[in-house]
């Protein structure tokens, strides 16, 4: 029989930032309908607007991703066709800090709600009239890179045409909404405690700064996707005050000033949320 629990909302804190491609970037769309001699790999576009977006699903898999990797976590759970990191008991999702941002399956026992909330982030208004008046792209808002294989017997060449969104673009705000609760277990043992909930913030900007370093979408290891994320903004709204307009605690130019004022950004949400 599963434990009833208590959980109890304190607070959110909202992430906004703008992410600039450093590099052409592809985050790859579905390929139905592309004609003979087209593209072969095409991205991801608003149906309403032609627009390229960047999934909220894709943002937070990548960190996800990466922050397994950093911390050694086995990969012991399969989705489809890839594998990611799963705690399998309570005492091992109460130390991982990454099963607790990013959550676990809701049916296990012992999981409780997903604290990082990832949004859709769409092109920059300004960035796509840029692409409209100024750029020469071969599709509406893209490039077309291509790429040729070489088949290392016959030394025939197999040319490919991937579809990026090019270089200099921006996407945003984007927006991370990360909550914080406590939360007790019906024999009065604590599930949730918003302090380390708090200190978890910081495995989110480890998570950003992974991504900076490494790549978003596909074709990465090929130069494609490499990311800056600017305008960072970081608000608050406490659960006593949670209709009041959000209370602005940090503003940072870069994810490196965000990190190297980390330790005082967690003393302030745990201030303005009322947590020791």
């Amino acid at each position: 029989m599963t434990e009833a629990k208590q959980i109890h909302l304190k607070g959110r804190v909202f992430i906004t930032f703008r992410v600039r491609a450093v590099t052409g970037l592809h985050i790859g769309g579905s390929d139905t309908g592309i004609e003979i001699g087209g593209v072969d790999k095409t991205v991801i576009r608003d149906p309403l607007t032609d627009r390229p977006y960047i999934p909220g699903s894709s943002l937070k898999g990548k960190v996800r991703s990466l922050l397994e990797k950093y911390h050694g976590l086995p990969q012991n759970r399969k989705i489809n066709r890839t594998f990611i990191h799963t705690c399998g008991t309570g005492d091992d999702y109460a130390r991982c800090d990454v099963c607790q941002v990013f959550g676990v399956p809701g049916e296990m026992e012992f999981a409780t709600p997903t604290r990082l909330v990832v949004r859709d982030v769409h092109l920059d208004e300004e960035s796509a009239q840029e692409l409209e008046r100024r750029a020469h792209t071969d599709l509406p808002y893209t490039e077309v890179k291509t790429e040729v294989s070489i088949d290392r017997v016959t030394s025939a060449a197999n040319p490919r045409q991937m579809e990026r969104v090019p270089a200099g673009s921006i996407f945003g705000p984007a927006e991370l909404v990360y909550s914080i609760y406590a939360g007790y277990g019906e024999n009065g043992k604590p599930i949730a405690d918003p302090a380390a909930d708090v200190d978890r913030l910081r495995t989110v900007v480890e998570g950003l700064q992974l991504l900076e370093d490494d790549y978003l979408g596909g074709l990465g290891s090929r130069g494609s996707g490499k990311v800056r994320l600017t305008d960072i903004t970081v608000k608050v709204r406490a659960n006593e005050t949670y209709l009041d307009p959000a209370r602005q605690i940090g503003a940072y130019d870069s994810l490196e000033a965000m990190a190297a004022a980390l330790d005082d950004l967690i003393g302030a949400v745990k201030s303005a949320l009322g947590i020791a």
